[in-house]
């Protein structure tokens, strides 16, 4: 039977030896601190963030995680584009009825590893999705480094805007780390967020919630109700209602529309990231219509 350790007892006392006192937990030792081989303090839940008065009271946003290409980076096609060409080493073309299935799916998995979705297509043949993964990234790559890649506008403001408000930021991509540094050096946005992320450095890409967690503890909070998610694709907002972020803001700027974004779980759908900020602290506000 386990033992009561919340009781309170009153022990004689012997010579030499001072009483037990009556206010003090049987499990104390002197000072009150836990006596060698007794139970451990009682829980005390951390307060960073969090009400003390109401431990059920939602904490303000301190992290924001944003997905990148076509949300902060606009994308302008260069997906389907490294695709096409990806696939074409592979005997698949354009016009062809199988790249027009294959077009579909990707599409519709805008936002998930890349490496995760050619194994679907390949049928989970390893070494063919590896190697049309590697053909992906070297032609997006490629358009990368022919100046193709812009930022959406008002992005980087926006970014700089809520560090200095005191919110911090994550930077996270279904493409490989190689892909997603790149991108960084072509915008000069090098140390723009607090960190960057890929599937690699979270576990699993979208749409599980790894790449969330990933950040959140990177960054030391301990709370996934002070995150907010923006992104403009269903496994944004997926990855964002798994883990339980306060927020999960589609972002009308990519892939995906209001319906398939609002589907897929969206707290709010706003027509750009440079929206974001303002709806951080009426974050329980209704989704707009």
């Amino acid at each position: 039977m386990p033992r009561d350790v919340s009781r309170t007892v009153h022990v004689s006392a012997t010579p030499g030896t001072p009483a037990a006192r009556a206010d003090r937990p049987a499990w104390t030792g002197r000072r009150g601190r836990p006596a060698i081989g007794g139970a451990l303090r009682p829980y005390r839940p951390p307060t960073r963030g969090a009400s003390v008065t109401d431990p059920t009271a939602r904490p303000p946003i301190r992290l924001v995680v944003l997905d990148m290409a076509g949300t902060t980076v606009a994308d302008d096609g260069l997906v389907l584009e490294a695709f096409t060409a990806a696939m074409a080493g592979h005997g698949v073309f354009p016009g062809e009825a199988a790249h027009e299935r294959m077009l579909a799916y990707v599409r519709a998995t805008m936002g998930e590893s890349k490496i995760a979705v050619f194994r679907e297509l390949l049928d989970g043949d390893e070494r063919r999705a590896r190697a049309a993964n590697a053909a992906f990234e070297e032609a997006y790559d490629a358009l990368v480094a022919a100046g193709r890649c812009a930022a959406v506008p008002g992005a980087e403001e926006t970014i700089r805007r809520l560090r200095a408000d005191g919110v911090m930021v994550a930077l996270t991509t279904g493409f490989s780390a190689r892909t997603q540094s790149a991108i960084l050096r072509a915008l000069g946005w090098q140390g723009l967020a607090d960190v960057s992320l890929c599937p690699a450095d979270a576990g699993r890409g979208r749409p599980y919630p790894d790449l969330v967690f990933a950040a959140l503890m990177r960054l030391g909070l301990d709370d996934v109700r002070a995150v907010a998610v923006a992104g403009d694709t269903a496994a944004d907002m997926l990855t964002a209602r798994r883990a339980g972020a306060a927020v999960a803001a589609g972002v009308l700027t990519g892939a995906h529309d209001t319906r398939t974004l609002t589907a897929a779980g969206a707290t709010h759908i706003l027509n750009s990231i440079t929206d974001l900020p303002a709806i951080l602290t009426t974050a329980d506000a209704p989704v707009p219509g």
